[in-house]
């Protein structure tokens, strides 16, 4: 597997990150996708949804083998818990 060398600073990869998720991906949403991961691509604006993580993250590299990944779980402030407990956002 190629390993993907990131090509933006951690500030800005996490502002494009949000952005896109919060343009492209939120209106497309719905209650049955809460819990379920999304995998995007920042620079495409190219994304995967799926409960299981690394499903989501193979079809996207099939498609964008050099893909530049944001993480996000749908309905909740984060994708994992260390702590056992995952708070959950108020909108999707």
């Amino acid at each position: 597997m190629m390993r993907r060398v990131p090509r933006y600073p951690g500030e800005e990869f996490s502002h494009r990150g949000k952005e896109i998720y919060a343009r492209v991906v939120r209106p497309t949403l719905s209650e049955e996708d809460i819990g379920k991961f999304v995998l995007l691509d920042i620079e495409s604006e190219d994304f995967e949804m799926d409960p299981d993580l690394r499903k989501a993250l193979n079809r996207l590299l099939e498609r964008r083998p050099d893909a530049q990944t944001w993480l996000e779980r749908v309905g909740y402030v984060a994708a994992h818990s260390f702590s056992g407990t995952l708070p959950r956002r108020q909108e999707l």
